[in-house]
């Protein structure tokens, strides 16, 4: 399957999810539990949307932006305040 597919499968679910929770709905009281059904079903749905609005727009093709990356070398100036991993500080002793 690809992604294209799958996305529009979870869609699909989502929807069914979503008129099973307003069915449930109509026979549930509004009790605490019903809405955080209802909560969780809509934060399911805004975050499948954002997931699908954050996809690149040809996904099957994968197009891949390159990132450059100069060959001279860093300012050492940005590593001065700088701890080493696992070390610390270069001027703090180690307990």
């Amino acid at each position: 399957m690809s992604l294209h597919d799958d996305l529009s499968s979870v869609q699909r679910r989502l929807d069914d999810l979503m008129r099973c929770v307003a069915r449930l709905d109509e026979h549930a009281a509004d009790c605490l539990d019903m809405r955080r059904v209802r909560t969780d079903a809509a934060r399911l749905r805004e975050s499948m949307a954002l997931l699908r609005e954050s996809l690149p727009v040809s996904v099957g093709s994968r197009q891949v932006e390159m990132v450059s990356i100069p060959e001279a070398p860093y300012d050492r100036g940005l590593w001065t305040d700088a701890e080493e991993e696992g070390l610390g500080s270069p001027h703090r002793r180690a307990p």
